[in-house]
Parts: structure tokens; sequence; C-alpha cells
């Protein structure tokens, strides 16, 4: 209390001058309307300004509330995307695996060795120690380690003979991979490494290196099984296809082990096409 009083004694006089300051702003602006409108006016103005600020400061804090409540409704909606992600992830992988098991269902193999081979005439067949007490049957494709070499021809008890890829009347269905081009595989009796993919349409798009592919046109062969790659495009005067060389995959010199497909489906679907043909 004493250090009060000392204080207002020790600055009276400041106090007694801010006093008759303010009575005198007061009996001025009391005593003349001009200087009281004057006063309400600045009076506005400096309330606006401090509730400007005043609003701006409340608008900041609040800012950072609502900033929070976004950053917490960001974290919800990634972790909502994270979880779709997840969950799709799981739902590609069930779907690749119930197609893989259809097809693995669908396609089985029948493991063969050569014991006779020809690649040197126009026509040529290879034998194999498998036959109809095995499962095979006329019509069924033969693939080796590298690719496709070959169709069932004639079948006996234990032995069968194969039309091999190497047989200028025979053709194959095929594509260039991730390409929905269809062509017609031939072999021309020369080399026994080239073949050649004709009636590819001409704008179809291809690069010297493509992998040619079965079609899976047909019953004989599961779409995708290799052939061989683009060598280059033949010259032809035909302007609506184009004929692309090939260099097979397999090197029917050395076949040695083989496998026969075999598609489930395959009765079924040829007499399917029958019908078809028949109409």
């Amino acid at each position: 209390m004493r250090n009060l009083l000392n204080f207002i004694i020790k600055y009276s006089t400041w106090f007694v001058f801010t006093f008759y300051v303010l009575i005198s702003c007061i009996l001025l602006v009391r005593s003349s309307d001009n200087h009281f409108s004057l006063y309400m006016s600045s009076a506005n103005a400096i309330g606006g300004a401090i509730y400007r600020t005043s609003s701006q400061v409340t608008d900041y804090f609040g800012l950072l509330s609502v900033n929070q409540r976004l950053q917490e409704s960001n974290a919800k909606l990634e972790n909502e995307v994270l979880n779709l992600r997840h969950q799709l992830a799981q739902y590609q992988v069930l779907v690749q695996d119930t197609v893989q098991s259809v097809r693995d269902h669908r396609f089985d193999y029948i493991g063969a060795s050569v014991i006779n081979n020809s690649v040197r005439h126009p026509r040529n067949h290879f034998t194999i120690d498998r036959g109809s007490e095995d499962g095979v049957v006329p019509g069924m494709g033969v693939v080796d380690q590298s690719g496709v070499v070959g169709i069932v021809d004639v079948t006996g008890k234990s032995t069968s003979r194969v039309i091999s890829l190497l047989n200028q009347n025979q053709h194959f269905s095929a594509k260039v991979k991730n390409s929905p081009y269809v062509g017609s595989l031939t072999w021309r009796g020369d080399d026994p490494s080239i073949a050649f993919l004709e009636e590819v349409p001409r704008h179809a798009k291809f690069h010297i290196g493509d992998t040619i592919v079965t079609s899976g046109f047909s019953t004989t062969f599961p779409e995708g099984i290799d052939i061989g790659t683009v060598m280059g495009k033949v010259k032809t005067t035909d302007d609506t296809f184009l004929i692309l060389k090939i260099r097979l995959a397999s090197n029917f010199k050395t076949l040695g082990t083989v496998r026969v497909i075999k598609d489930a489906l395959k009765q079924e679907l040829d007499s399917i096409r029958r019908i078809g043909t028949y109409e």
C-alpha cells in the first residue's frame, strides 16, 4: 500500500496533467457539433481498425484449428486409399489365381521324346514315343523348351507322327506379341531356322526383334507360346498385307524332348466349330 502511495505521489504531476487533458478534450468535443462529429469519425475509424485486427487474429487462430481438422481428414482419406489399394491388390491376385487355375485345368502336357526327325524335305515330319495309350490324339500341338515345333498328325498305340513346323503344307495361326493383328505362319522349304508370317495387315506396327507367338485362335495351342522373333519385312507388291521374316525359336536339327499339349475343351470347341461350318 505504501509503495502505491509513493508511486502516486511521485508521478502526481503527470496524473494531474492527464486528468486535465481528458477534461479539456471532453469539454472541447461537447462545445461544438463539428468537434463531436470529428471525434465520432475518428473513434469509429480507430475502433474499426481495432476490431479488424482482433478479427484477423481470431481468424488466424481459427484457421489453425480448421487446418488441423483438414489434416486429420486427409490422414483418414489417405488411410482409406491405402486400404482400398490393398484390397484391390488382393482381388487382383485372386482373379489372377482363378484365371491361372482355369488355364492350368484346361491345358495339360504329355512329355515325349523325338525318335525320328527330318528337316531336309519340303514336307517334314518327326516321330515321338507317345501314342493313343498315352492320351495323344491327332490335332494336338507339340512344343519344345523354346517354342512351337508341330502338330500331331497320326497316332499309334505307343508312337505318333507329328507334322513339323518345317512343312510347306502346314500353316500356324500366329501374331506379334502384345498385338491384336494375326497372321499365318508358313515355312517355304529353304532354311530350317527361317519362316514367314503372312497376311499381316499393312497398318500393323512391329519392330525388329519382336516376339512372334501363337494367337490362341485354335484348340491346338494356347495363346502366347513363343514361335520366333521378327527379322524384318519382306518386300511385296501387295498393298493390303505385310510379310514378316521370322527366325524360329526352336532348333529343329536337334529336337529331343518335346511336350504334347492336351486341351480339355478341344472336343467341345471343335464340335461347335463344325456346327458353324455346316451352317
